[in-house]
C-alpha cells in the first residue's frame, strides 16, 4: 500500500512541475511568508459563509472518515465477509462517492452549485436516516446497508465539490490559501469525529449508520444555515 502511495506522490508532483503551468499574472502573485499566511487565514476563519461551507464540507468528510474507521470490523465481524469481499463491499461505497462527483460541475452549471449543494446533502440526510431507522428496527442487512450508503455517499460526492467551489467564489485573491485551510479543517475535524465517535463502535453497524447519519444532518442543518447568506449571484 505505502509503495502504491509513494508512486503516487511522486506522480503527482511531476504533473504539478511539468504539466501545470502558473496561472497568476506576475502582478497577482502574492509573497508567501508567515505574515501573509497568517492574515489570509484571519480573514478567512471570520467569514461566516466560507466558515459555514467548509463545515458542511467537513461533517461530510467525518461521515466518510466514520465509514473507513469502522467498516472493515462491521463487515468481517457482524457479516462474516472475507478481505477480499470488504474490499468489494467498501468499493461500492467509494464507486458512488467518486461517479457523483463526476456530476458536479456539469449539473452546478446548469442548475447552480448552492441548489446541487443543497439538494445532495438533503439526498445524503434521506439516504443515511433511513439507513438508521432500519437498523434500529433491526433490518438492516448488508445488501441495505451497501445499497443505501452508495446512494448516501453519492450525494457526498455532490456535496464536497460544491462547497469547496462556492468556499473559494468570494476569495479569489486568496484561493489557493483558502483551499489549503478549508481542506485541514475539513480534515481535522472528520478525524476528531471519528475519534469521538469511537468509544461507540462494537463491531456491529449500527453505531456506524448513526454516528454517518448524524454527521449527514449537521450537514444538512448548516447547509441551511449558510444557503441565505450566499450572495445572490453565487447562489
Amino acid at each position: 500500500i505505502f509503495w502504491v502511495l509513494a508512486l503516487a506522490a511522486v506522480m503527482s508532483l511531476a504533473v504539478t512541475v511539468l504539466l501545470q503551468p502558473e496561472t497568476l499574472r506576475d502582478a497577482d502573485r502574492r509573497p508567501i511568508n508567515l505574515a501573509t499566511l497568517i492574515g489570509g487565514a484571519g480573514v478567512l476563519l471570520r467569514d461566516p459563509v466560507f466558515m459555514g461551507l467548509t463545515l458542511v464540507g467537513a461533517f461530510g468528510f467525518a461521515s466518510f472518515f466514520v465509514f473507513i474507521a469502522s467498516a472493515s470490523f462491521v463487515y468481517s465481524a457482524q457479516f462474516g465477509l472475507s478481505p477480499v469481499q470488504f474490499g468489494l463491499a467498501f468499493a461500492a461505497n467509494a464507486i458512488g462517492f467518486f461517479a457523483a462527483s463526476q456530476f458536479a460541475g456539469p449539473l452546478g452549471g446548469r442548475f447552480g452549485m448552492a441548489r446541487v449543494m443543497q439538494v445532495a446533502a438533503l439526498g445524503f440526510a434521506l439516504a443515511t436516516g433511513a439507513l438508521l431507522l432500519l437498523a434500529l428496527a433491526g433490518l438492516a442487512s448488508l445488501p441495505v446497508i451497501i445499497l443505501l450508503l452508495v446512494a448516501g455517499n453519492a450525494g457526498l460526492g455532490l456535496i464536497i465539490p460544491t462547497t469547496m467551489v462556492l468556499a473559494l467564489d468570494d476569495h479569489g485573491d486568496l484561493a489557493g490559501l483558502a483551499s489549503s485551510l478549508g481542506g485541514t479543517l475539513q480534515m481535522v475535524i472528520g478525524a476528531g469525529v471519528t475519534v469521538a465517535a469511537g468509544p461507540f463502535f462494537d463491531d456491529t453497524a449500527l453505531p456506524m449508520i448513526a454516528a454517518i447519519a448524524a454527521c449527514a444532518f449537521v450537514a444538512l442543518g448548516l447547509s441551511f444555515w449558510v444557503l441565505p447568506r450566499l450572495k445572490p449571484a453565487t447562489a
